[in-house]
């Protein structure tokens, strides 16, 4: 035989008798119903949803928004020794900043003394300012560089950073910088300093919004059928903001929250609405009325967003194993997000798509309008036999290539990043810079040890005095501030100055060091007890915690996507492969952020100024919600590959024709999510959702190309009939959940339009031993 071999025979088509003998072409589901039930009332449905979004909005306008940035780890060592600080030294139990002045001329000349006692003193009228320490006050010595050109004092706040008002903490940096003048800089550092410059953080949703019109003018061709998804993911990412703002005043919501939140909302809700106009528009391809082509996209696109949209959710809800007040916050407004957009793509689309009628094309571009029903057999199914014609070939390179991108992941370093990596115009990093050229990059990472004394212990006194002397010879130790007790001497505090900045790994490894090794060997058993806290030791502790958490998380998420895909597709290798692809693709994620923000590959291409490591809670956040979205192109793409293998029982077939129909609307939808995910990296200047935009695009990236494009059909081709293999056991015992239905026939083809393309015959490796042409 030969590869340009042909033979002429009838396709077996596979027998149907599984399904329903009642089921009719009319049968058409729960969500094909409500289709028609939005279509049908569409007024009713629209006035709905937008009563809905003005009332949400302006309630969550009235009452106000709560947002805070609380990463606290509750009975970690860094928050045991808060509580003993807390208790014993109520007025140290704050948080603190720094005010940082450079000057031309020496500090401590007349003018610049001067200058810098009026700032420490309206510093002190500021309302939540406990206490300042000037450079130039008792023991402020050491707060003067070396070279005399450098000096800080310390702001005493008497609350956290979480408890703090934003807006007289604004007020304070405000009061701070009105002194600067030419030749004396003043720049403000420090948590609490932080949390007001990022309280608002830049917008990024105007270019990702940008983007996806074009990608979908041109992927449609047409202004209605772009503006529909686009409406529809507004309103329901409107609604959301509400709803997490409501959130924000009972739980633990970052600040970044709602950027977050709007990043993933727009992105699916674009995408899900995405899916059912392309079913939509192809129903009308195919000559049904507009109502029949609506009710028949929610009934198949509409199953695959059902299911697609609930796949995130549970893989969220994976999070709540966590156990942190923050990442609840973050999950439950991601979830708000999704929720809102899915149920807008299948409630108040269907009544959008009762205005449009068969005006969905209106307005079209010329050349730009691609028409469904022709396109099943053009560039994509061409494509598609391409990979199935050498699929060890095409399959081999695409795995190669996943694992490439995945090997800088081995060296991910976990760690909340500092100030050192934000734009240089803010006073932020001014303020990091001058303290690290100043005084040692240490400075920026204060160590804070409390101690725990037993009243009237002579013996406990001793042995924090003794402390204080073993900390000044610790490797890794810049200086030490001598030991303060408290009145009741039953505490102390000592603050100790590492030599490397705070996301630095030595710092990490020195606060263990502490921990482990020289607390223990100097304290012994006098009865004291000493906690290493401050804010590096705090992010030492999440970063700890967030990484032994991370593989339950991956383990729970993985069997619960595997559940639901055997239960929908009825295959125990579809969520096989389903779940080992989606993880080469998320490590080779993680390996382009590992690359760009760590090892700095391409750094300045991403406004990268610093490389430093991933923050903790990111890999865990991104893990979930890229699985779930692969999910979304997993279920749209399989879905159409077995609505075809029912149809023909020929797997090449089957995959062909699956990957022709559903792979430039996945093509679209991954544009869209990437230019949006990517947005953040182009315009955010808050450096963590930065790397999230990145890791997300870059995910999506992955898995629409190598992934949905080359490594599944290649694997598809190789399996065979395997594909839908099942135990009989197991098949009796995992239930069903379909994304299928039965949907009626189209009208009779044109006799001019072109014949399917024969079905290639392909021996194992490839080798193509013929053509059955299918009918």
């Amino acid at each position: 035989m030969t590869d340009t071999l042909t033979h002429r025979s009838t396709a077996v088509v596979p027998d149907h008798s599984d399904l329903a003998a009642d089921q009719s072409p009319t049968d058409v589901g729960g969500l094909g119903r409500l289709a028609g039930w939005c279509y049908d009332r569409r007024r009713s449905v629209l006035f709905g949803w937008l009563f809905l979004l003005v009332i949400v909005i302006a309630s969550s306008n009235a009452l106000g928004s709560a947002f805070h940035n609380d990463f606290t780890l509750n009975n970690s060592p860094s928050h045991r020794a808060f509580l003993v600080l807390s208790q014993r030294f109520p007025s140290q139990a704050g948080d603190s900043a720094e005010v940082v002045v450079h000057t031309t001329a020496p500090v401590d000349t007349r003018a610049n003394s001067a200058a810098v006692a009026r700032l420490v003193a309206a510093i002190r009228t500021q309302p939540s300012v406990s206490a300042v320490r000037s450079p130039f006050g008792p023991g402020g010595s050491r707060q003067i560089s070396s070279d005399g050109h450098t000096a800080f004092a310390v702001i005493q706040f008497d609350n956290t950073t979480v408890n703090l008002q934003t807006s007289r903490t604004q007020h304070l940096v405000n009061v701070a910088r009105g002194f600067a003048h030419p030749g004396f800089q003043v720049a403000l550092g420090g948590n609490p300093i932080s949390a007001t410059v990022f309280a608002h953080p830049g917008s990024s949703e105007a270019i990702g919004i940008l983007a996806a019109i074009i990608i979908m003018l041109i992927a449609f061709g047409s202004v209605v059928a772009m503006g529909l998804p686009l409406l529809t993911a507004l309103i329901g990412v409107g609604i959301s903001f509400g709803l997490v703002t409501f959130a924000s005043r009972a739980l633990t919501v970052p600040t970044f929250g709602p950027q977050l939140m709007a990043m993933i909302g727009l992105g699916v809700g674009i995408d899900y609405a995405l899916f059912v106009v392309t079913r939509y528009r192809q129903g009308l391809g195919e000559l049904h009325d507009p109502r029949q082509a609506t009710v028949l996209a929610l009934a198949t696109a509409g199953r695959a967003v059902l299911f697609a949209g609930c796949t995130v959710i549970i893989s969220l809800l994976g999070l709540f194993i966590v156990e942190l007040p923050f990442m609840h916050g973050l999950v439950i407004g991601t979830m708000a997000a999704v929720l809102m957009v899915m149920a807008a793509a299948l409630t108040l689309l269907p009544a959008m798509l009762g205005f449009v009628g068969g005006n969905i094309d209106r307005f079209h571009f010329p050349g730009l309008v691609v028409r469904p029903a022709t396109a099943s057999h053009g560039f994509w199914y061409r494509w598609s036999r391409t990979v199935q014609r050498r699929p060890w070939l095409c399959g081999s390179v695409a795995l190669l290539s996943l694992l490439v991108l995945a090997v800088p992941f081995l060296s991910m370093h976990l760690g909340f990043s500092d100030a050192g990596n934000d734009p240089t115009n803010l006073t932020t990093r001014q303020a990091y810079d001058l303290l690290a050229r100043g005084f040692g990059s240490g400075f920026n990472a204060p160590l804070i040890i409390a101690a725990d004394i037993p009243p009237g212990s002579s013996a406990g006194r001793t042995a924090v005095e003794s402390l204080d002397a073993r900390l000044r010879a610790v490797n890794g130790v810049a200086s030490v501030q001598p030991a303060i007790f408290n009145s009741s001497g039953n505490a102390a505090v000592i603050t100790a100055f590492p030599k490397t900045s705070p996301q630095d790994a030595a710092t990490a490894a020195l606060v263990n060091e502490l921990r482990d090794s020289v607390v223990p060997s100097v304290i012994g058993d006098r009865g004291v007890t000493v906690y290493v806290g401050g804010e590096t030791a705090a992010a030492v502790d999440s970063s700890t915690y967030l990484s032994g958490k991370l593989p339950w998380v991956i383990a729970l998420i993985i069997v619960l996507a595997m559940l639901l895909l055997m239960a929908v597709f009825r295959s125990i290798t579809i969520p096989l492969t389903a779940a080992v692809m989606n993880l080469l693709s998320i490590g080779a994620a993680y390996g382009v952020i590992v690359g760009v923000f760590e090892w700095g590959w391409l750094g300045s291409l991403f406004g990268v100024n610093r490389t430093g490591p991933i923050d903790p809670w990111i890999p865990i956040m991104m893990f979930t919600i890229v699985f779930g979205l692969s999910m979304d192109y997993e279920v749209f793409l399989i879905s159409r590959i077995r609505e075809e293998w029912r149809r023909s029982g020929v797997n090449s077939l089957a995959v062909a024709n699956g990957l022709a129909s559903t792979a430039r609307v996945i093509t679209a939808a991954a544009a869209i999510m990437i230019c949006v995910f990517g947005s953040f990296v182009v315009k955010d200047p808050l450096r963590v959702l930065d790397v999230f935009g990145l890791g997300l695009a870059a995910a999506i990236f992955i898995d629409a190309t190598l992934v949905r494009m080359v490594l599944l059909p290649s694997v598809m081709q190789l399996l065979g009939r395997a594909n839908w293999w099942m135990p009989a056991w197991l098949d009796r015992i995992v239930p069903t959940l379909g994304v299928e239905v039965v949907v009626p026939t189209p009208p009779q083809r044109d006799r001019h339009e072109p014949a399917p393309e024969p079905e290639l015959v392909l021996a194992p490796g490839g080798t193509c031993l013929g053509t059955v042409e299918a009918t």
